[in-house]
């Protein structure tokens, strides 16, 4: 039975944390699409200059793929201490990283500067972002969902999921009005650097409503029991990581697989169509960066539809909905792209978001429910950020590579058809989680019970 720690809060209350979570994940998402967005824009040019166009693409986007290697790294180690010490300070800490990273971007010498060296720095701080933004999602979703009511949880924790929109609607705001006020050689001498800059103020905003929160009622509660049990038994916890993968790495699967459609699309329709759009439909940058902004907007204002529809019809209906819709896309949304008509390519983006907001709106309640508290952090964060180095790492590494080598928009199309398809598998194999009460506290890891039960309470539906 749900304990005291799981009662609703007041509604002005909840309203707090999720604005706490939601200007975070926003800050941090601004600083993570801003790297990518600059990656195919200027990049190539700044820091791999001495390459053919197509090729410094790739190159820079092998750079942004380096942040996504980072990420698991920054899962495994924010989980870790976000299930022992609380999800307030971590998500501190990842907002000061990811902020300072990308203002250290902006000060960069570039490759005309200071040679090799200039990629190199760029590819340590990327790292340090993949880093922060692999502990970010986890605590920020396990913030709300943990003090939210569990009638309406799809709906609550779908907000930070619109961090993701919001932080791309305004990286492509500011970099749209800056090509648009600027000319091409402004823009690639300094223009480039304001952006993220500007990041140090956005930082200094987010930490204040961040530092304003509460921690989360379920963890205190379960790390009172965790005391008390340890005081009784005398025996050491262990690491979560570990009870992560010994009870729960079947749903680690289940997220994995469910990420994958996930990921890859969403970086191929915001992404990579500032390559292709550029390249193979000869529209300029200005036309492809509105395209992206016009539908981030969209995106932002679904997700929160669908995250509610979850409560109603279930976590998975929601998801495959979105997986299906976005697979059989694939090849309208390049056909459309081709015809080189700005409402065809704002019709491209727009509905492709619109699958997949169906998928990352109740992602976050989905991982949420999968794991028992004391290592709820660490499962949902490894089971998003691990595939990450599969499947959003790569995309737009893997789309330019297709491109290049086929010059043809069908590969392409079939790599997202084929991630859609393991998606629906891996949703297929999962069950339903909609019901579950995360108040329950299922297997203490290194405790008689963790032994005993290879799945926690939490999966009695």
């Amino acid at each position: 039975m749900a304990d005291a720690a799981s009662a609703p809060p007041p509604p002005s209350h909840l309203r707090r944390i999720v604005a706490a979570s939601l200007i975070g994940t926003t800050i941090e998402w601004y600083d993570f699409f801003l790297y990518g967005s600059a990656a195919a824009l200027v990049f190539n040019k700044l820091f791999f200059p001495d390459s053919e166009p197509l090729v410094g693409t790739l190159l820079s986007f092998l750079t942004y793929a380096v942040g996504f290697a980072a990420r698991p790294i920054g899962a495994l180690v924010f989980g870790h201490y976000g299930d022992r010490l609380g999800r307030k300070k971590l998500l501190v800490l990842s907002l000061l990283m990811m902020g300072g990273a990308t203002f250290a971007i902006g000060l960069l010498p570039t490759h005309a500067t200071v040679g090799v060296a200039a990629p190199v720095l760029l590819t340590l701080l990327r790292l340090v972002q993949g880093f922060a933004l692999g502990g970010e999602w986890g605590g920020a979703v396990l913030l709300v969902s943990e003090h939210g009511d569990a009638e309406r949880r799809g709906f609550w924790a779908s907000w930070p999921q619109t961090g993701a929109p919001a932080g791309q609607l305004l990286a492509t705001g500011v970099l749209s009005a800056l090509t648009a006020l600027m000319s091409d050689a402004a823009f690639e001498s300094w223009g480039w650097r304001i952006p993220f800059l500007l990041s140090g103020v956005l930082v200094i905003l987010g930490l204040w409503i961040r530092l304003s929160v509460d921690e989360s009622p379920l963890f205190k509660a379960a790390l009172a029991r965790a005391d008390e049990r340890k005081a009784a038994s005398g025996a050491a916890e262990k690491m979560p990581v570990v009870a992560v993968l010994r009870h729960h790495w079947r749903d680690v699967l289940v997220a994995m697989g469910a990420r994958m459609a996930e990921n890859i699309s969403y970086y191929v329709i915001t992404a990579f169509i500032l390559v292709y759009a550029t390249t193979a439909a000869d529209l300029s940058k200005q036309t492809a960066l509105n395209a992206v902004l016009i539908a981030s907007a969209f995106h932002f204002a679904v997700i929160p539809l669908w995250g509610a529809l979850s409560d109603r019809v279930g976590r998975k209906p929601v998801y495959l909905v979105g997986a299906v819709g976005v697979g059989l896309w694939m090849f309208p949304f390049f056909a459309l792209i081709d015809t080189r008509s700005f409402g065809n390519l704002l019709l491209a983006v727009t509905v492709g978001l619109f699958f997949h907001g169906a998928m990352y709106a109740p992602q976050a309640a989905f991982f949420s429910e999968l794991f028992a508290t004391r290592m709820r952090y660490s499962g949902a964060s490894i089971g998003a950020q691990f595939s990450s180095v599969a499947a959003g790492a790569p995309a737009p590494l893997i789309a330019t590579a297709l491109l290049a080598d086929y010059d043809s928009s069908t590969p392409i199309a079939l790599y997202v058809i084929a991630a859609a398809l393991l998606t629906v598998l891996a949703l297929v194999c999962a069950k339903e989680t909609r019901h579950r009460d995360l108040a329950e506290v299922g297997p203490v890891p290194g405790s008689e019970a963790a032994a005993e039960a290879p799945r926690d309470a939490a999966h009695t539906v």
